[in-house]
Formats: structure tokens, C-alpha cells, sequence
């Protein structure tokens, strides 16, 4: 896979260096059979005493302590070098999704994005930290090793020669199937994770309208699907492993029973040569063995890796920023919309030449009927969207030309739906934002928000643990922990999209409270529904079918804009609201 090899091309110097240290481990492993074989051939054939030997042993020692002190650098590199390919692919893929628009971002199932980032990157960790070493080892090991033995005896070098292919044929032929069926098991693996994923977080609506049990089928399918994809992995692999071990079985019994024959009946081969060469067979077949065993691994990191690599190639349209840094001053930016739209697939709905001016601390409400554009607008404001037409500016510079940190820096934007971490309610608030804050700061924000008497009744109090999605909280208590981390914060932009819909009215009171006292040292721009909100505003923004009909406050739009009437005459059950 040439995406591989040009990451291996990034580790030369790695690779240099594992090269260097299979040379050192094959001398080891020539001096390790060498001194052996010395050391028996002086005690039973020389008839020697021990302290004959007493260099041999000692050399073998040194030399057993060398080869294990070098096995163990270049799996350290092995693993080295996986972990800094996992880190590169894993800050690829983040990228990726943290630069998607909101809209591609709600696309797929996000249990298998958490699949592929956690699960395929991890898989492909076996390429790196074992099979490229050891490949490298069979590369060079078995050739030192052949040499030897051709310089000591020619038949046996003949026979490894001939053996020896046999290994890496079948390793051919088993990567084949091992690689199909790697890309099969992910791509089962990442079904059922965003499967298994999406039926948690809506198990009670699934539970309301019956169909759990119906899901519950549709999840053991999807996981024996994958357990039988794994079992086939685990097939091959156990095939292989016996094939390889048989072959090399074979292979050395073939050498030792050429050098019984050679030394015995024909005493060609001297009784240290012998055993030398007894000694390396095992170690030339068990580095081809191990290769195969790796090479089974890497076949699967592969799959894995192919899988990675088109998340990270597949088409997107991403959001672009730039340098500029935003500077947080006395005064929020001015914003202005110069022909400003957006389109979604062809032939569906779109927003077309917005043109609006919205000045420092002003309070500015997005309205108009449900599919009117309201959501869409506001995510181009905040820069969730990427602009098809015209042109955002803020202050002085292009939206886009500002840097992603130092807009979301200003920016808060709290939703119908917001969302809140694992962790503690004091850590939810503080989330926000990029400074460190004090208990205090936290607890005066919450006090701000209105939810510090809620917080206080609880038993752990600001330590209270809050589930994934915030299980265990309210739809308003969520609404007014995302205010109070827009307290801590303190931006000078807040974004609401329609953040009192489905409330109570107690709630919802509260809510605008909060709202309004955030308000005060920053700009608002709303996306509203209630008539107390739109009237409330500094300049409402009238949309209609993606067009903007008209700008202005309630009353003059009410005077000048027959539709926003009809809307408003409409919401509020035939009375005047002029």
C-alpha cells in the first residue's frame, strides 16, 4: 500500500537504525551458535575440563546479553514508531472532524467514527511495532545466516536455500484471504459500533414505541455478523500458524539428518560443524516463521489502515479560516452579511443574499416560519457552515480570514439541544472556556444562570456527576448549564437557537432572565419563537423561503412586511400587535 510506504519513508531514520541493529542481532546470532558449539565440542568431544571453556561460556554470556539488550531497542523503535503513526493518524482524522461543517458532522453514526479513530487506528499498530521489524530482521538474518553455512558446508546451505521459499509462499498466499477478510471484520466492526451507539442513546425512545425488541434482533445479527467475520480471521490465522511451523519442522529435520549422515557415515563434517550449523537452522526457519506469523498481523492492519485512509480521503467540504486573531475588546465585533447564502444539494433549500449589519451589542432576533432558513443563517454566523455565495465581515477581515481559536474564543453558541460531558456539573461549566477558573468563578456563574439553588440541593453538590449527554438532568437544567459556561466565558457573541422551545413557563422565565443580564456586554442574535423575544429585539430579521423580506424593529416590520403580519397576527390567535 503506497499510502504505508510513504510513512515508512518518514521514519528513515528508524528504519536505518533497525537495519543496523538486525546486523548486530545476526552477528549475535552467529557468535551465540558458535560459542555453543565450542563449548560442547571442547567438553565432550576434546574431553576438556571446565575451566577450558571458561572464555566460551563468558562470550556466550556477553552475547546473550548483547542479543537481548538489541531484540529489545528494536521492538522499543517498533512500538516507537507505531505509537507516533497512531498519534499522526489519529490528529488526521480529529481534524477532519472537528473541520466538518455541522451538517457533515450530523451525517453517518458517530459510533462508527469512534470505531474508526479508536478501534482501525489501534489495528494498525501490529504493522508498525512488529511486522516491519521483523521484517527487516528476515531480511538480513537469514542471509548471514546462509552465508555461514555455505562457507561451512555447502549441502546445507543448499538445503535452506531450497526450504526456504516455501515459508514466504505461503505467507503470500494466506495475506491474500487475511487482508479481504481484515477489510470485511472493520467494516462489520464499524456497522455495529455505530449500531450498537445509536440504540443506547435512543433506547427510550425505542422503548416508548416498542421496537427495542425489534432493534435488539437487528444488534445480534449485526454482532454475530461480526463475530463470524473474526472467527474467519482466527481460521486463517491458525492454518498459517501450523503450516509455518510444519514447514520449518520439516526443514530442520532435513538439515539434521543431512549432517548425521555427512558426519557419520561418510565423516565429512567434523563433530563442531555439525552442531554449529544443528544450532543456526533453527534460528534461520525461526525468523522466516516468525515473519509469517507477523506478516498475519500486518495483512490485518492493512484492512485497518485502508479503512482509515479513505475516512481521511473521503470528499468533504471543509471550513477554511486563516491567521487573523480576533482581539477581545471593550466593544463585541460588528458583523455584517454582504450577499451571504448557502445551498444545500441540488434542488433542495437555500439561502440566498443576505444582506444585514449587525452592530456591537445589539439584540437581534432571527425569525420566520419552520424551514425558513432561521438555523441555517445562524450557523453561517457562527461559522459552522462554510459561505456559498457573498461574504461574512467581522470587524474589518472576512469570517474566514480570522484563526478557528480566536473566533470560538468570542463566540458561544447554545442550542435547543446543548450538550454536557461525562464528569462533574463543575467541570460541564468550565468546559467552555479556555482560562482556568476558580470554584468561586464557577459557582458565581451558576448563581448567574439561575441553577446554583438546584445545584446546592444536590448531595455532592458542583462535584454531582452528570452522565454521557447529561442523563440524569432536565431539558431546562441543561439549558441553564450551557448559560452558565456562556457566564464563565463572558463572550462577546452568543448565539440561540430557539433555546426556550419545550420548556415550561417557569423555566422558560428564568431562561430570559439569564438571557438578558448575559446581554448586556455582548451581542445577541437569537433565533426566535416567542413574541416576547421578537419584540424584545433590536432589529429582527425576517426570513422566508431563504430570503431575507425584511429588517427592522416589531413594529415597523409589522407596519411595512404584510408577511411577517400574517405570521405574527397568526402566532398570537388574531390579536393586534401593533
Amino acid at each position: 500500500m503506497d499510502s504505508l510506504r510513504n510513512i515508512l519513508h518518514n521514519h528513515k531514520k528508524r528504519i536505518i537504525f533497525l537495519c543496523i541493529l538486525a546486523v548486530m542481532t545476526a552477528m549475535m546470532v552467529v557468535l551465540q551458535a558458535y560459542f555453543l558449539a565450542a563449548a560442547i565440542d571442547h567438553i565432550f568431544v576434546r574431553r576438556q575440563t571446565l575451566s577450558g571453556i571458561t572464555w566460551f561460556l563468558a562470550g556466550l554470556a556477553v552475547v546473550l546479553l548483547l542479543r537481548t539488550t538489541f531484540t529489545y531497542i528494536g521492538r522499543r523503535t517498533g512500538i516507537a514508531m507505531a505509537a507516533d503513526v497512531k498519534a499522526v493518524y489519529r490528529t488526521s482524522l480529529l481534524d477532519k472532524f472537528a473541520g466538518e461543517s455541522v451538517l457533515q458532522a450530523g451525517q453517518g453514526q458517530s459510533g462508527g467514527k469512534i470505531s474508526i479513530l479508536l478501534d482501525a487506528v489501534d489495528e494498525m499498530d501490529s504493522y508498525f511495532s512488529e511486522y516491519i521489524p521483523q521484517l527487516i530482521q528476515a531480511s538480513i538474518i537469514p542471509v548471514v545466516i546462509l552465508t555461514i553455512a555455505f562457507t561451512q558446508h555447502v549441502q546445507t546451505g543448499l538445503i535452506m536455500i531450497i526450504t526456504a521459499p516455501f515459508i514466504p509462499l505461503f505467507m503470500i498466499i494466506i495475506g491474500m484471504q487475511t487482508k479481504n477478510k481484515s477489510e470485511e471484520q472493520q467494516e462489520k466492526l464499524t456497522a455495529f459500533s455505530g449500531q450498537f451507539l445509536d440504540a443506547l442513546q435512543g433506547l427510550t425512545t425505542l422503548k416508548l414505541y416498542r421496537r427495542s425488541r425489534a432493534q435488539g434482533k437487528l444488534m445480534e445479527t449485526s454482532s454475530l455478523s461480526f463475530r463470524d467475520a473474526t472467527m474467519e480471521i482466527l481460521k486463517i490465522a491458525f492454518t498459517s500458524s501450523f503450516m509455518l511451523e510444519l514447514i520449518s519442522m520439516l526443514s530442520i529435520g532435513i538439515v539434521a539428518l543431512e549432517l548425521a549422515i555427512q558426519m557419520i557415515i561418510y565423516e565429512q563434517v567434523s563433530f563442531f560443524t555439525a552442531f554449529f550449523l544443528l544450532m543456526l537452522a533453527p534460528e534461520y526457519y525461526a525468523t522466516l516463521k516468525e515473519l509469517g506469523s507477523t506478516f498475519h498481523s500486518g495483512q490485518t492492519s492493512k484492512g485497518a489502515a485502508a479503512k482509515v485512509m479513505n475516512e481521511i480521503a473521503e470528499e468533504t467540504d471543509p471550513l477554511h479560516w486563516g491567521n487573523v486573531e480576533l482581539s477581545a475588546g471593550a466593544v463585541p465585533p460588528s458583523i455584517q452579511l454582504q450577499q451571504a447564502g448557502y445551498h444545500y444539494e441540488e434542488g433542495l433549500f437555500s439561502l440566498e443574499n443576505i444582506n444585514a449589519t449587525i452592530p456591537p451589542c445589539g439584540n437581534i432576533a432571527i425569525v420566520g416560519r419552520s424551514g425558513s432558513g432561521k438555523s441555517t443563517l445562524l450557523h453561517l454566523i457562527a461559522g459552522l457552515l462554510p459561505l456559498k455565495e457573498g461574504n461574512i465581515v467581522v470587524n474589518d477581515h472576512s469570517l474566514a480570514a480570522y484563526s478557528k481559536n480566536s473566533w470560538f474564543s468570542q463566540l458561544s453558541y447554545i442550542s435547543q439541544h446543548p450538550y454536557l460531558f461525562s464528569g462533574t456539573i463543575a467541570e460541564n461549566i468550565a468546559i467552555g472556556s479556555s482560562k482556568d477558573h476558580t470554584r468561586a468563578e464557577i459557582e458565581q456563574a451558576a448563581e448567574q444562570a439561575g441553577i446554583a439553588n438546584v445545584i446546592n440541593q444536590l448531595e455532592q453538590g458542583y462535584d454531582t456527576p452528570v452522565g454521557e449527554a447529561g442523563r440524569g438532568l432536565s431539558g431546562g437544567e441543561m439549558q441553564r448549564l450551557a448559560l452558565a459556561r456562556a457566564f464563565l466565558k463572558k463572550p462577546s457573541i452568543i448565539l440561540f437557537d430557539e433555546p426556550t422551545t419545550g420548556l415550561d413557563l417557569y423555566t422558560e422565565r428564568i431562561l430570559y432572565a439569564s438571557i438578558r443580564q448575559l446581554a448586556q456586554q455582548a451581542t445577541v442574535i437569537t433565533v426566535a419563537h416567542r413574541l416576547y423575544t421578537i419584540k424584545d429585539a433590536d432589529t429582527i430579521l425576517f426570513l422566508e423561503h431563504g430570503k431575507l423580506l425584511g429588517t427592522g424593529n416589531h413594529a415597523e416590520l409589522i407596519r411595512t412586511v404584510p408577511a411577517y403580519r400574517e405570521m405574527v397576527f397568526a402566532h398570537d390567535g388574531g390579536k393586534n400587535n401593533e
